[in-house]
C-alpha cells in the first residue's frame, strides 16, 4: 500500500514538474509584448499577495478582516508600484539573460513598492500592523525575485545541457576575461580552469576550481570535455609547444586565443577563440628582427616587389608598408590578387597610421620593356622578385611556361634592373633548387644562376638570393589543405610515411629575406636557419589530434580520421636540402647563412638562355629538360612524361597514319605511358 502511495506520488510531482516546464516553454516562445504583459500581471498578483500574507504572518492567522480604507491602500500600492516597474524599465531585461544590473532593478523596484505601502498606511492610518510593510518586502521580493531568477535558471540549465563542455587552460587575466566573455553566449560551458601556477591550483576563481596540468586527463573523461582553450597568450612558443604536446594525446579539440602582441596592439580580443596558429605547430620562437637592416633596403627608399599578390609578396608588402619607404609599388599579373592586397595594405596603413606612396601595377614579369620602364619612371631603388610559379606538379604539368616564368621573368627582371641602374635586386628561391629532382627546382636554381652570373658584370645593380624551404600557410601549403580535410571528416592524405619538409611562418621568412637583401655584396645566396626538418605524417597526425580526432580505430573514444598515403607526386622526392655543399659562412644574423656555391660565367648562362628559349617557343619539353640538366647541378634522369600539351602531341603523333615506324618508336619510348 505504502509502495502504491509512494509512486502515485512520485507520478504526481514528475507530472507537475512536466506540466510546468511546458507552460514555461511555452511562455518563452510567446511574443516579446505579450510577455511583458503577462509579467507585469504576474508581479502585481505577488504585489497583492505578499500584502495579504504579510497581515497574516503578523497575525498568525488568515481568519482576519479588512476595511475599506485597507483595501484603498492595497489598490493605490497595486496601481503605484505597476508604474514605478515600468518607469525602471524591469519588463525592458530578458529574464533568460539578466544580469546584475536587472536584478538591482528588481530589489529598486520593490523598495519603492514597499516606500509606497508604508506610505498609504501611514498617511489612511490603515487598521494593518506597522511592521507589514517590512514582511511585505521580503515576501515581494522572493516572489519578484525569485520569479526571474527561477526562469533564469531554467533556461541557462537548458543551454548547458546544449552546450560544449570546455576546460580553459591558463587562470591568469586572460582566462579570467575569457569566462566571462563565454558566460555571454550558449555555445561553452566552462568546467574547469588548469594552470601551471601551483599558487593558483585547488584555489577558486569566479566559481571554478583550478586544476593541475596532470588531472586533464581524468577531467576530460569525467566531465565529458570537447574542447581544451588555450588562454596563456604570453608563453613563449616553446612553452606553448610543451602544453600542446601534453593535449596532443587527448581526445579534445585545442584551440586559443590570440597572442600578447595581438591583444596589447588592438588586433584581436580575448573572446576571438582561433584554432591552434601555424607559429604554434612549429613551436619556436621567431628571431627579433635587426630594425637597421630592414631600413637599409626601405626606409625612405622607392620599394617594388613582383608577385605582390602572392603568399610571399603580399606578406614582404605587409612589412615593408611598416619599414616606412617612400614609395611601393606592387606589380601582379593577377588583377584580383592585386586588387586584394592594394586594399588590405590602405587598411593597414590607416590602422597603423603610416603613410605610403602606394603604386598597383598590373603586367608580366615576362615584360622587360614594360619592367625596365617602370624602373626608370619610379626610379625605383629596391626590388624583391617573389614573382614565379612554385607549386612542383603543376609546373611538371606546364613545364615551358613554368621555365619560361621562373627562369625568364627572372632574366627580364633582374636585366632591366641592371639597365635602369635599381640598387638592390633580390630573389625569392627556394629549398627545391638544391639538387632537383622536378622541373620548378631546376628552374629556381637556373635563375639563381643567373643573378650570380648578372653579379659577374660591371654593374651598379647588387644581386642576391635568399633561400628557404617551406612556408606555412601559403597557397599550397599542406596546412590549409589538411585544414579542409579535417574539417570534411578526412580522409587527411600524405603523399609517403617518410617525406619531410623545412617549415618557417610567412612572417619569418619575409622578415628574413628583407634582412638578407641589406647584407648582399653581389651574387650572393642566402639561406635560411630553418631549424630541424618536420616529417608531414607527424604533422598531420598532431593536426588531426589538437582537432579533437582519434586515428587508431581500435580505440572507441570520439570520432576518427584516417591518414591516406597517395604516393609522390610527380617531381617531389622525400627529403629536401637547403646546401648544395658544406662550403658556408655566417653573416652576424644568427638565422641567415652565406652559402659559396659555384656557378657558370655569364657568357656561358646567356649562351644556354638563347638554346633555352628556342625549346620554350616549341614546348620541347625533352629539349628543355637537356638544357636545364646541362646547367643545374645534381638535375639529371627527368623524364618528361607529365606535361598536358607534350603528353596531347605525342597521343596525336601516334595517332597520325603519316608518322613512319622509326618515329612512332621514338614516339613511344618519349610517351610510354601512352603507347
Amino acid at each position: 500500500m505504502l509502495n502504491r502511495v509512494g509512486r502515485f506520488t512520485s507520478r504526481s510531482i514528475s507530472g507537475l514538474i512536466g506540466s510546468l516546464r511546458d507552460a514555461l516553454e511555452k511562455l518563452i516562445q510567446l511574443p516579446r509584448n505579450i510577455k511583458q504583459a503577462c509579467l507585469l500581471g504576474l508581479d502585481m498578483v505577488f504585489v497583492t499577495a505578499a500584502m495579504w500574507f504579510a497581515v497574516a504572518i503578523r497575525y498568525g492567522h488568515m481568519h482576519f478582516k479588512l476595511g475599506a480604507v485597507e483595501y484603498t491602500c492595497a489598490v493605490v500600492t497595486v496601481v503605484l508600484s505597476a508604474i514605478v516597474f515600468l518607469r525602471l524599465g524591469l519588463y525592458r531585461a530578458v529574464i533568460r539573460f539578466m544580469g546584475q544590473q536587472a536584478i538591482w532593478a528588481v530589489l529598486t523596484a520593490v523598495s519603492y513598492s514597499t516606500m509606497i505601502l508604508g506610505a498609504t498606511v501611514f498617511f489612511s492610518q490603515a487598521g494593518v500592523p506597522r511592521s507589514m510593510p517590512f514582511i511585505y518586502f521580503a515576501l515581494a521580493l522572493l516572489g519578484i525575485g525569485g520569479t526571474r531568477l527561477t526562469v533564469r535558471a531554467y533556461y541557462q540549465a537548458k543551454l548547458r545541457s546544449l552546450s560544449e563542455n570546455v576546460i580553459i587552460y591558463g587562470a591568469g587575466e586572460s582566462g579570467r576575461q575569457l569566462l566571462t566573455a563565454l558566460h555571454q553566449g550558449d555555445q561553452y560551458r566552462v568546467v574547469v580552469f588548469v594552470d601551471d601556477d601551483s599558487g593558483l591550483q585547488r584555489s577558486v576563481i569566479n566559481g571554478l576550481q583550478v586544476a593541475h596540468p596532470g588531472e586533464l586527463e581524468q577531467l576530460v573523461a569525467q566531465h565529458d570535455i570537447t574542447q581544451v582553450l588555450l588562454a596563456i597568450p604570453s608563453a613563449s612558443s616553446e612553452r606553448r609547444k610543451e602544453i600542446i604536446n601534453s593535449l596532443v594525446g587527448l581526445p579534445v579539440y585545442v584551440r586559443t586565443v590570440p597572442r600578447i602582441n595581438e591583444l596589447v596592439s588592438g588586433q584581436a580580443s580575448v573572446n576571438q577563440i582561433q584554432d591552434i596558429s601555424l607559429d604554434d605547430l612549429l613551436g619556436r620562437d621567431a628571431v627579433p628582427p635587426h630594425p637597421e637592416l630592414i631600413d637599409r633596403c626601405i626606409t625612405d627608399k622607392v620599394v617594388m616587389v613582383t608577385g605582390a599578390g602572392g603568399s610571399i609578396g603580399s606578406e614582404l608588402c605587409r612589412q615593408i608598408v611598416l619599414s616606412g619607404p617612400r614609395e611601393l609599388l606592387l606589380l601582379d599579373n593577377s588583377e584580383y590578387a592585386l586588387y586584394n592586397i592594394e586594399r588590405e595594405l590602405r587598411e593597414l596603413m590607416a590602422s597603423s597610421g603610416r603613410e605610403v606612396e602606394l603604386v598597383a601595377l598590373l603586367g608580366s614579369v615576362q615584360d622587360q620593356r614594360r619592367l625596365e620602364s617602370i624602373y626608370r619612371t619610379f626610379s625605383v631603388q629596391s626590388v624583391y622578385h617573389a614573382a614565379a610559379y612554385k607549386h612542383v606538379p603543376m609546373v611538371e604539368h606546364n613545364i615551358a611556361e613554368g621555365v619560361a616564368n621562373n627562369v625568364f621573368g627572372t632574366w627580364y627582371a633582374a636585366e632591366a634592373a641592371r639597365k635602369a641602374g635599381v640598387e638592390t635586386f633580390v630573389l625569392v628561391s627556394t629549398d627545391k633548387a638544391v639538387r632537383p629532382t622536378n622541373i620548378m627546382g631546376a628552374s629556381k636554381r637556373f635563375a639563381e644562376m643567373i643573378l650570380q652570373g648578372l653579379a659577374q658584370r660591371d654593374t651598379t645593380t647588387r644581386f642576391c638570393m635568399v633561400r628557404f624551404g617551406n612556408v606555412l600557410g601559403s597557397s599550397g601549403s599542406v596546412v590549409p589543405l589538411f585544414r579542409e580535410q579535417i574539417a570534411s571528416g578526412g580522409p587527411v592524405t600524405v603523399t609517403h610515411p617518410e617525406v619531410s619538409r623545412y617549415f618557417m611562418s610567412i612572417a619569418e621568412a619575409a622578415q628574413l629575406v628583407l634582412q638578407a637583401s641589406a647584407m648582399g655584396t653581389g651574387g650572393d645566396v642566402f639561406v635560411l636557419d630553418m631549424g630541424e626538418p618536420v616529417r608531414i605524417v607527424d604533422l598531420a597526425r598532431r593536426m588531426i589530434r589538437l582537432s579533437g580526432y582519434e586515428m587508431d580505430h581500435d580505440t572507441h573514444i570520439g570520432e576518427h580520421i584516417d591518414i591516406e598515403f597517395i604516393g609522390l607526386r610527380p617531381g617531389e622526392k622525400l627529403h629536401e636540402e637547403l646546401l648544395l655543399g658544406s662550403n658556408v659562412t655566417g653573416t652576424g644574423h644568427p638565422m641567415i647563412m652565406r652559402a659559396e656555391e659555384e656557378c657558370l660565367s655569364y657568357a656561358k648562362i646567356h649562351a644556354l638562355l638563347q638554346e633555352l628559349m628556342g625549346y620554350c617557343d616549341e614546348i620541347d619539353c625533352v629539349g628543355i629538360t637537356s638544357v636545364l640538366n646541362r646547367a643545374v647541378s645534381g638535375f639529371g634522369d627527368h623524364e618528361v612524361r607529365h606535361d598536358h600539351v607534350w603528353k596531347k602531341q605525342g597521343l596525336l603523333l601516334l595517332q597520325s597514319k603519316a608518322i613512319g615506324p622509326a618515329v612512332a618508336s621514338n614516339v613511344k619510348e618519349l610517351f610510354p605511358d601512352k603507347s
